[in-house]
């Protein structure tokens, strides 16, 4: 029987680049968890510690807002993505 490893995102999120696709493709999902998810999994690959101290965070605080079900503020938000290197950007939908 082939034995597999488990599967874990983290592991392929080494670039700002990478990260910023990431993100942008859970921002696409209605679904608000999947964005928290999405920025939780971009933190476990950054180390979480790191995280809450360059975005001036608590990492308890950290680790609540990125619950799912959690409802972060939006300089919370915005402290976290600038901490990983991206920003939010909008552009017009298209139908």
């Amino acid at each position: 029987m082939t034995q597999f490893a488990p599967f874990d995102v983290a592991d392929y999120l080494d670039d700002e680049e990478t990260i910023a696709q990431y993100i942008t493709a859970a921002l696409e999902d209605p679904n608000p968890d999947v964005f928290l998810s999405a920025v939780r999994d971009v933190a476990r690959a950054r180390g979480m510690t790191q995280l809450a101290r360059d975005a001036g965070l608590g990492r308890e605080s950290l680790y609540k807002a990125l619950t799912p079900g959690a409802k972060p503020r939006y300089d919370t938000v915005l402290k976290l993505l600038h901490a990983l290197g991206v920003k939010l950007s909008a552009s017009p939908v298209h139908s």
